[in-house]
């Protein structure tokens, strides 16, 4: 008697039967440039646009004039496509479009936004991305919040085919480079200037989404935030490296309404923060859709030996492992947003490795909704954290500074090849990115 697999094939076929195709043995396996379905997992890359002050305010450090992009800035958009990209992280020059207040130039960013949306590319719009304008001084200003409120409006409404939105990038970094470690903007080395810094970007964040889901309110929020951990290699860790590694959370506890630990809450009071701010904080999460952004170095991860030394730890947990403990406090989609190494010839395996990390986090159930090559091009004095003007160039983007390819970008090329119309989370076809207006403040 012949075997039931004996029928099937005699009256369908080799296995290609009809109707596989539709998600079943034949179906597409996720393979393919992106398409730019809204169901899709997000790739992108970004263009550095750092633009903090340095020598007490008198030099301003922009990263798109450094690298030439305000003269190139249609090749390296052009490159984007070239790369089979449908997102880009891209920040327009705040500092220089904010003139007065209620005054705007908007010379380059139209031409930059107008190309961008002809090409076909959803920017992720970079708000503010290490420095404020002249005329607002610096960070420790309390009037900067609502200054960059109304510069966030005039932005929604001269482009309100975007939807997506990072308001202030970084406010850990931010604060902290400018407040505590001085060295760039208002350059304290101060707990008080450091939590200053912080309240007023978080402040600034949380009005500038406000105004933006006033004109499109189905904005979704991107908060890129940085992914830190500190080891420290003693029997019994200080109280200060506890505090520093409870302080990385900080930004987002404030942005979200999630109360920090008591020892947190004393640091905050101790250091200016008033209850009234405190509690205008907790009222609760920034309206529009929110994704937690989390970008990783190596960088980012460092040791503190016995002696009490720093050093780079360079992926000891990584990114999977950081940022599983940032959504365990949050319960936020995430994004990888920035990722980079300074050297070229180790920067495709890194690649690899930080895509690993995405596929091991999506594995556990976390949705992760994007992934991030940071940037497009070479940056400049990021080994000093451009607190030095030495010219040196980082070799991290996916191109040179001539615009040519180094090898991550072909790296990149075929990681989305493999990879480029998977879904934000397995069986995600049935869990499209909707348009509708955000409406639901928790998550049950």
């Amino acid at each position: 008697m012949k075997d039931f697999l004996y029928h099937i094939t005699k009256k369908y076929g080799d296995g290609n039967y009809d109707g596989d195709q539709f998600g079943g043995a034949a179906g597409h396996n996720g393979s393919g440039f992106p398409d730019g379905n809204a169901g899709n997992f997000m790739f992108a890359t970004g263009i550095e646009c750092s633009y903090p002050t340095i020598g007490n305010g008198t030099v301003r450090r922009d990263q798109l004039r450094e690298c030439g992009h305000y003269e190139r800035w249609k090749e390296d958009l052009n490159l984007v496509r070239e790369m089979g990209l449908k997102v880009l992280r891209y920040g327009l020059p705040y500092y220089r479009i904010h003139e007065a207040p209620g005054k705007f130039n908007w010379e380059f960013a139209d031409l930059a936004m107008a190309e961008i949306k002809r090409l076909g590319i959803t920017p992720i719009l970079d708000l503010m991305h290490f420095g404020v304008p002249d005329w607002l001084g610096n960070l420790q200003n309390p009037e900067f919040p609502i200054h960059f409120a109304d510069y966030c409006r005039a932005v929604a409404e001269r482009y309100p085919w975007v939807r997506y939105y990072t308001p202030v990038n970084e406010i850990y970094v931010t604060a902290r480079i400018s407040a505590k470690d001085g060295v760039w903007n208002e350059q304290l080395k101060t707990d008080q200037g450091f939590v200053t810094a912080l309240k007023h970007c978080v402040a600034a964040s949380i009005m500038g989404t406000q105004q933006i889901a006033s004109i499109r309110n189905d904005c979704v929020i991107v908060q890129s935030e940085s992914a830190e951990f500190i080891h420290e290699l003693c029997a019994a860790p200080s109280a200060a490296t506890r505090l520093e590694n409870e302080l990385r959370f900080l930004s987002l506890d404030l942005l979200y309404a999630r109360a920090p630990s008591a020892t947190v809450a004393m640091y905050l009071l101790d250091n200016g923060l008033t209850r009234q701010e405190y509690e205008w904080f907790m009222k609760g999460k920034p309206p529009g859709y929110q994704i937690m952004g989390n970008d990783y170095y190596g960088r980012n991860e460092r040791i503190r030996l016995p002696d009490g030394s720093m050093h780079l730890s360079m992926d000891v947990l990584g990114w999977y492992q950081i940022t599983k403990e940032y959504y365990d406090r949050y319960r936020m989609p995430v994004m990888h947003t920035e990722t980079n190494v300074f050297e070229e010839a180790d920067a495709p395996m890194w690649l690899w490795k930080q895509w690993i990390n995405v596929l091991r986090i999506r594995k556990d159930g976390v949705p992760v909704l994007g992934f991030t090559w940071y940037s497009l091009i070479d940056q400049i004095d990021w080994d000093t954290q451009l607190g030095e003007q030495n010219g040196r160039v980082q070799a991290c983007g996916l191109y040179t500074l001539d615009r040519k390819p180094r090898p991550v970008a072909q790296a990149y090329k075929d990681l989305l090849h493999e990879f480029g119309q998977i879904t934000i989370v397995p069986y995600g076809e049935m869990l499209e990115m909707t348009d509708r207006p955000a409406r639901l403040k928790t998550q049950v």
